[in-house]
């Protein structure tokens, strides 16, 4: 039987200008995503969804890589723009087009 090598996953505290958070990696042959985890909810890459985060009143703010420039690191979210978020975050201030570093502080009570 051939098993394929388990993923790369990562977790750990960010020390963020706005406070900490928990920022999480997982990357496999052909995929990753990344996150940071906050007390009122995440900013993530785009595979997170929207739809389900709605339903279940989850604070989510979307930015997306490109193929040119993927977010691996929790840390390549502060700079992407925030294209996609939830109800819940947009009641807490968060806004399409704004940075996830300015989407985190909204999270993080700023």
């Amino acid at each position: 039987m051939n098993e394929s090598p388990l993923p790369h996953a990562e977790h750990r505290v960010l020390d963020t200008p706005h406070g900490k958070a928990v920022g999480a990696s997982y990357r496999w042959e052909g995929g990753q995503y990344c996150a940071i985890h906050a007390g009122r909810g995440l900013v993530g890459c785009g595979v997170y969804d929207i739809a389900c985060a709605n339903e279940f009143g989850m604070a989510f703010a979307i930015a997306k890589g490109t193929p040119e420039n993927p977010l691996f690191e929790p840390e390549d979210l502060y700079k992407a723009k925030i294209v996609r978020a939830s109800e819940p975050a947009r009641v807490l201030g968060i806004e399409v087009g704004m940075t996830g570093l300015d989407a985190l502080a909204k999270l993080l009570g700023e």
